[in-house]
């Protein structure tokens, strides 16, 4: 595992931004007296993803994990209900319906992007099936989305939007993340926008606003009550802790009111990798990620697919002796030691593939240009190619 203190010389796989304001906000926040959550730093931030993003209500969580897990609250997931999540993700995609009892029914990646391959969706169809759960990969839309949403609307499924790297990324001019019935976004310090922890809710369906802010707030009326839209404050549902605390939400202020600089040098960065490795690429040396028509990017990740799991390593092993930290995600969850003896025995060959070959480079907002050159350099002379920029 890579150590979470590494030496000053190193350049790190992330490094957290602060904008500015970030401290300050904070302090107004103890200042006001309000810290547990729900407070006027929240409903600046939940009425940036509402008016921004166009969405029906969008609710502050402590993770994107958390906003996965009250998705599945909200659909109703019980023991036995299937629900159909790729296999090339995070775990948290997949627990929070396994939380609730449901048996995951794994999805092959498409054979030109880690996403979901849609086609391979159909033949998985039961009468106990009631989600389907996509991934926005790198900020990517799966190819075929439309078609996607398609099937599961004649199906009566439910779609729910693992949107945790998509803040900002647009599919026909559409934010990933309102296409699904609902959706969860990550500001986890490796996501463009951080709030160190923080997950926000995007609910597009209008049916599900209403129990979504009882589960929100531990399954009592207490958001209607301090409204003066409910006479007492009861307990009326089941639900937990799911709200973040004001301090997460005046440093997630801040980084939102910076969205477009933090943005545009993102694309600056990516960019400059874009060019300079495309002459590799071009050689054959790796695969590039392509990019999905119709789609605007957010810069998330700039990843290379290696020929084999042994170069993989090799590059990686190679960046690390030049103290550059890359990183490999993920290993599909169809082969975990926790979930392998649940599942029903098919190859998924893509997600496999995208797992032993796929390598994430240093992508942050405070990538200084000598870093990001000494990291190009250093992939050119694995290759033993020089390298002239």
């Amino acid at each position: 595992m890579t150590p979470s203190i590494l030496p000053p010389q190193f350049i790190p796989f992330n490094r957290p931004h602060l904008t500015g304001p970030e401290l300050e906000y904070i302090r107004q926040a103890v200042a006001a007296g309000k810290l547990s959550g729900n407070g006027e730093f929240t409903h600046r931030c939940q009425q940036f993803f509402e008016q921004r993003y166009g969405v029906a209500k969008a609710l502050l969580t402590t993770s994107g994990t958390d906003a996965l897990e009250m998705a599945a609250l909200l659909l109703n997931i019980q023991p036995g209900d299937e629900v159909i999540v790729p296999s090339y993700t995070f775990t948290s995609t997949a627990n929070a319906f396994v939380l609730r009892g449901a048996h995951i029914i794994f999805a092959d990646s498409g054979s030109d992007h880690p996403n979901l391959d849609w086609q391979q969706v159909a033949p998985l169809l039961t009468a106990r099936t009631k989600a389907i759960v996509l991934v926005h990969y790198g900020g990517q839309p799966l190819i075929g989305l439309r078609e996607l949403l398609a099937l599961a609307r004649l199906h009566n499924l439910w779609v729910v939007e693992d949107a945790a790297q998509a803040i900002e990324a647009r599919y026909e001019g559409q934010q990933l993340g309102t296409f699904g019935h609902l959706a969860a976004f990550s500001f986890h310090e490796t996501k463009n926008i951080s709030a160190g922890e923080g997950g926000m809710l995007i609910i597009n369906d209008p049916s599900f606003m209403a129990r979504a802010e009882i589960l929100w707030e531990k399954g009592t009326n207490r958001a209607a009550f301090s409204r003066g839209e409910a006479a007492r404050y009861e307990w009326v549902d089941i639900g937990s802790s799911f709200l973040a605390s004001e301090l997460n939400a005046a440093y997630l202020w801040a980084q939102l009111q910076a969205i477009d600089t933090i943005q545009a040098r993102r694309r600056h960065l990516w960019e400059y990798y874009a060019e300079t490795l495309a002459p590799l690429a071009a050689s054959g040396a790796f695969r590039l990620l392509p990019e999905i028509t119709a789609t605007q990017p957010n810069w998330h990740i700039f990843a290379l697919l290696c020929k084999h799991e042994a170069e993989r390593d090799a590059l990686l092993a190679h960046l690390r002796e030049r103290h550059i930290l890359a990183v490999f995600h993920y290993l599909p969850l169809h082969k975990s030691p926790f979930y392998q003896s649940q599942h029903d025995g098919r190859t998924l060959s893509h997600a496999e593939r995208y797992a032993s070959t796929l390598i994430r480079l240093p992508l942050f907002h405070d990538l200084m240009p000598e870093e990001q050159n000494c990291i190009v350099k250093a992939i050119y002379d694995f290759y033993k190619v020089p390298f002239r920029g």
